[in-house]
């Protein structure tokens, strides 16, 4: 018999899921064998899944280009071709479920991150791709307005674009007052979830430490997501809230093994995967494990880390002009979304 991979102890011996941080089919399939829950896309992601292998999806591709009206519609229908081929890879955990489990990401546009009508139709035409679908809003005000008015029409959501406590407990608090809503309207609330794209914070986090020559060393820096998501983590615990936090750019193993036996979401790409599939890696609950307090006093040090880590540390009308989210939606729409409406 063989061993039991990390991964599949993970989802078998603890309260921690993992998603498969891909679109692609194949890579779908063996995270399915270790135990996935979940798949995350966004729009770079789509277009990695479609020009890896581009022969498996060419017939469709030609029929998308052929009806699209517009740019704009020919990106949402490769979007939705990636999408809902991983949301039918999920259809039986989602049943097996009773919808729990079995989810599949689907982000809007990156570009339209401050405009509440235009992702809030997105968010409405995308979710009725498949009941499985967790529509990807930005975490930002607008993105805000538009988690809660979807999660209280019994939309599955994830607040994503996210680095920080503030902006979690915000996603979390949007989703309770759209689940009250849905209830008084005799909907049954769907799940979700609150992104830490702890690997993108800790990236930032080493330019501006660089930049400001801080004391906090490139060692410190590689605990401060971490830091953000352990206190996220407490914080959610203590209010009792449904949102669950997803754990997303993971940038090594240790952001997966320093987390595992937390009740949250991990989002683990397949080069991540594979390693937790191939090492030996001892199989451990270190989420209640803090990180030093040392190593704290000198990240602290930084600005930009008291913004991400303090619970008030950004307030809603901050969350889009946080240098890493005006990075990461500018990445996003230029790697993914614009890609998709190049596509020949």
């Amino acid at each position: 018999m063989p061993a039991q991979s990390y991964l599949q102890w993970l989802s078998e011996c603890t309260a921690t899921n993992w998603w498969c941080d891909s679109g692609t089919p194949s890579e779908i399939d063996v995270a399915l064998q270790h135990g996935t829950v979940g798949i995350t896309t966004n729009p770079p992601l789509c277009a990695a899944a479609i020009s890896q292998k581009p022969e498996e999806w060419r017939e469709q591709i030609e029929t998308i280009l052929q009806s699209a009206q517009d740019a704009p519609s020919k990106t949402e229908a490769l979007i939705r071709l990636v999408v809902t081929r991983g949301a039918r890879k999920l259809d039986a955990l989602f049943a097996r479920s009773a919808g729990t489990l079995g989810y599949i990401c689907a982000q809007v546009d990156p570009a339209k991150a401050g405009n509440r009508e235009e992702m809030l139709d997105m968010g409405r035409r995308f979710a009725a791709w498949a009941p499985n679908i967790s529509v990807k809003v930005p975490v930002t005000s607008a993105g805000l307005d538009v988690l809660e008015e979807l999660a209280a029409e019994g939309i599955a959501v994830t607040g994503t674009v996210s680095f920080s406590v503030s902006q979690m407990l915000a996603v979390a608090d949007a989703h309770a007052r759209g689940a009250r809503r849905a209830l008084a309207n005799g909907k049954k609330p769907a799940p979700c979830n609150a992104v830490l794209m702890i690997g993108r914070l800790d990236d930032y986090l080493m330019e501006v430490a660089a930049d400001n020559r801080a004391k906090a060393s490139p060692a410190d820096i590689q605990k401060a997501g971490l830091a953000v998501a352990k206190r996220a983590y407490s914080l959610f615990k203590e209010r009792g809230y449904a949102a669950k936090i997803l754990v997303a750019a993971l940038r090594g193993t240790y952001h997966a093994t320093e987390l595992a036996g937390a009740d949250m979401i991990l989002s683990i790409h397949p080069k991540y995967q594979r390693m937790l599939i191939d090492q030996d890696i001892l199989k451990e609950e270190k989420y209640a494990v803090p990180v030093e307090p040392q190593i704290l006093e000198r990240l602290s040090s930084m600005k930009e880390f008291i913004r991400a880590y303090e619970p008030d540390g950004l307030s809603p009308e901050e969350f889009i002009r946080f240098g890493v989210t005006q990075r990461t939606l500018a990445q996003f729409t230029e790697t993914g979304w614009k890609r998709l409406e190049a596509m020949r």
